[in-house]
């Protein structure tokens, strides 16, 4: 039995350079992608209280498609959340920083 060289049994795939940002998204400012995510957050709690409301008439069988709709909407609120009040806790800061 013989040892190769280390790596050598691994599919080694270089490092490529990240592509850069459509020209729509590097125009956008704070506010609008604030308000895109603001809007695709409300677009899964929509879709997720559709998909209950459907389980709940009997017209969708997926168990699971719901209730990953229910954890998709969960956690963009979640996120939210978590967001604005780090926001809020930078904003205390600098509003009790000395001058």
């Amino acid at each position: 039995m013989s040892i190769g060289p280390v790596g050598s049994g691994f599919n080694i795939v270089p490092l490529q350079a990240a592509r850069p940002a459509p020209a729509s998204e590097q125009t956008k400012g704070f506010g609008e992608r604030i308000d895109a995510a603001l809007d695709q957050l409300k677009a899964s709690q929509t879709q997720a209280s559709q998909s209950a409301r459907a389980w709940e008439l009997g017209a969708e069988q997926d168990l699971a498609a719901v209730m990953v709709d229910q954890q998709v909407a969960s956690l963009g609120f979640q996120l939210t959340l978590n967001v604005r009040n780090k926001a809020l806790g930078a904003y205390r800061d600098i509003m009790n920083m000395p001058l």
